[in-house]
């Protein structure tokens, strides 16, 4: 067993900050056993070698290998020593290696998805074990379509307090994510007033158009600025799609004004707001922008799932939906794959009221916050002509770039280099739409030089090499 010592802390952790280091030791060593820059069974110095070698209180080390062990990161041994943890033989966020017959390989991350390095899984695995053992057997049946109470009573609590959203548990439905949210909502609205139009804003998540039109549905793309979807003169439809609290690609809030028209716009004509609610929690400068719903909740589905917040494999997501929507949807919920299933809907239930989600969030918001706020700078220091777009929220940045032929340079460029990208272009109804989106939240440490690289290039026009 190879024991660290503090020089090599040093090397992977790099200059300490002038404040937060808390954060910075913690997310440090996550990143580095993640990348696999500390192997597998490597034994960490001391808390007091380590402190004395980094420079930092010993009760900051202890708080922070506390904190590691307890996400199963570190493993703590009794009489020997805290070693970095088998479950991070493998590093993560590399490359898959060849495929083998039969086997399938890992999907591209999108722009959308957090960390893997960053999932609470010691947490999880209890909340798993304790959810097991307070299942009753009548819950391992077929399960309630609308899903299990004791979780929709959980997401009910905690959206009240962290989305200002009115919501009591009849009105939550579980589904496999907001895909299938989508999927179920358009069914419903396929036979709406007018029958089958849907707004959706103009750039928008090409997933969610898949789903409208999948359904069945007429999408009318509405432009985009920089106060979020315009309302004025807004089309006849039975329905729009928005993401007010950070707009997707662009990153923009939807104005107050504008919040309101909306509402009006849908109360007018008896028609559904549907509110992708995808990352709100991931706002870093500030609290995050209500949900819309809590100015219609007889109007607004608000739509939301654990994908970016704890991983897109958790196939769990929800709708708080009006009264008027929420049977029909439980009900095509129903025929759809008869419910989600009740082992991982009671083990979310379980990681919210134990507080472990709260602290997860917590966690991840600092983390982004910083990967983010690297990238920034580095590139308002060496690129300060690569125009940022969005405000300080979610996993992904939005860069405008001059023509076709440099955004898909950079696109390729960045997705050889390993960074989730893609073409704004591929965003957008309009023709003129250029630029890349750039999946932020796993790019740290080396990485940060080489995204620097390709958008400066692709900004001012030049080769981008891959």
């Amino acid at each position: 067993m190879r024991r660290l010592e503090p020089e090599d802390l040093v090397l992977v952790l790099g200059a300490r900050p002038p404040s937060d280091v808390g954060a910075w030791l913690r997310d440090g060593l996550r990143d580095a056993v993640a990348s696999g820059r500390l192997e597998a069974g490597a034994a960490l110095p001391s808390s007091r070698s380590a402190a004395a070698g980094l420079g930092v209180a010993r009760g900051t080390v202890a708080a922070a290998v506390d904190e590691l062990v307890g996400e199963g990161v570190l493993e703590s041994r009794p009489r020997s020593s805290v070693v970095v943890a088998d479950l991070a033989l493998r590093p993560r966020g590399t490359a898959p290696g060849p495929a083998r017959p039969g086997v399938a390989t890992e999907r591209p991350a999108s722009v959308g998805s957090p960390d893997p390095g960053l999932f609470p899984r010691a947490a999880w695995a209890r909340a798993v074990r304790d959810a097991m053992r307070e299942l009753l057997d009548a819950e391992l049946g077929y399960p309630d379509p609308q899903g299990l109470l004791v979780l929709r009573e959980a997401l009910a609590g905690h959206l009240r307090t962290a989305r200002a959203a009115p919501v009591e548990a009849e009105d939550v439905v579980i589904v496999s994510g907001v895909a299938q949210a989508l999927a179920l909502l358009g069914q419903v609205l396929a036979g709406g007033d007018p029958a089958g139009r849907v707004v959706v804003e103009d750039p928008a998540s090409p997933g969610v158009v898949e789903q409208l039109r999948g359904a069945g549905l007429d999408v009318v793309p509405v432009p985009v600025d920089e106060r979020g979807l315009r309302t004025d003169g807004l089309p006849d439809a039975a329905a729009a799609v928005v993401t007010p609290a950070h707009q997707f690609p662009l990153g923009v809030v939807l104005a107050p004004d504008r919040r309101r028209e909306l509402v009006a716009w849908a109360r007018d004509g008896d028609r559904l707001l549907l509110e992708d609610d995808y990352d709100a929690e991931l706002r870093y400068d500030r609290q995050p922008v209500g949900a819309l719903r809590g100015l219609a909740p007889e109007r607004v589905a608000l739509l939301g799932s654990v994908s970016k917040l704890l991983s897109p494999a958790l196939r769990l997501g929800w709708v708080v939906a009006p009264p008027g929507v929420r049977d029909a949807l439980v009900d095509a919920k129903r025929r759809a794959d008869l419910g989600c299933s009740v082992p991982e809907q009671a083990a979310f239930a379980r990681l919210i009221a134990d507080g472990a989600y709260a602290r997860h969030l917590r966690r991840a918001r600092l983390t982004y916050q910083r990967r983010r706020g690297l990238l920034l700078d580095a590139l308002a220091r060496d690129a300060p002509h690569v125009p940022v777009e969005g405000v300080a929220a979610g996993l992904h940045l939005v860069v405008r770039l001059p023509d076709g032929d440099a955004e898909a340079r950079a696109v390729s460029a960045l997705r050889a280099a390993g960074v989730p990208a893609e073409p704004l272009s591929g965003t957008a109804a309009r023709g003129d739409t250029r630029g890349v989106v750039v999946g932020a939240a796993r790019v740290q440490g080396p990485a940060v030089p080489r995204v620097v690289e390709i958008l400066r290039a692709a900004a001012v026009g030049a080769g981008v090499g891959v």
